[in-house]
């Protein structure tokens, strides 16, 4: 199944001052649009041509490393785009995602610090995540293009620390972008959807 960039579920200046226009046009246009060209021209002769995104992304993993990358980022960015929404983030969540928190990761503060150290924490390139694992959340990091599904969980809500994804609006502040990440942008009812289908 090729890969298609998917259409930003918002305007690119509608998630300002958080995160700008500039900063979707480049992330989503230029770098997301990379990962679905070049993870085309790799799936092509792979054997995994006909799979779905997740089986490419499990079956490439540490066989096929530049098909992986590529796969990869495409399935990080087609839910990192849903996790945002305008006016998002804060401490209103549905019910089955706060009771998860409260139970696994010890409470949404405790939920909101470790997340932001956990994204704070990568070195260099990747993402900070919250996944399903064995019935279970848990708060992780990977590098690079890496996610859960590799390490046998379903994420359920993942934030990008590749400086593309801040630099122009934080610099080098990571954690300043983190914080509004969580205070500001996050899309609880689709992180609600994912946990829903997770377990």
């Amino acid at each position: 199944m090729a890969f298609e960039l998917p259409s930003l579920p918002y305007p690119y200046d509608a998630l300002k001052p958080f995160m700008s226009a500039e900063t979707l046009e480049y992330h989503h246009d230029k770098h997301h649009q990379a990962y679905v060209t070049n993870g085309n021209k790799l799936l092509e002769g792979s054997g995994l041509e006909g799979k779905s995104l997740e089986e490419v992304v499990k079956g490439s993993f540490g066989k096929n490393q530049a098909l992986f990358n590529n796969a990869g980022q495409h399935y990080n960015h087609i839910h990192f785009w849903k996790w945002m929404k305008p006016n998002g983030g804060g401490t209103k969540l549905p019910g089955a995602v706060q009771q998860a928190i409260d139970s696994d990761l010890g409470g949404y503060d405790k939920f909101r610090a470790d997340f932001i150290a956990a994204g704070t924490g990568q070195f260099g390139s990747g993402w900070a995540w919250v996944s399903v694992k064995n019935g279970k959340l848990e708060i992780s990091k990977t590098p690079n293009g890496e996610n859960p599904l590799v390490q046998g969980g379903v994420p359920i809500l993942g934030v990008d620390v590749w400086e593309h994804s801040y630099y122009i609006d934080y610099r080098n502040a990571r954690p300043k972008y983190l914080e509004a990440f969580v205070d500001s942008l996050v899309n609880w009812d689709y992180v609600d959807e994912l946990l829903a289908a997770a377990r």
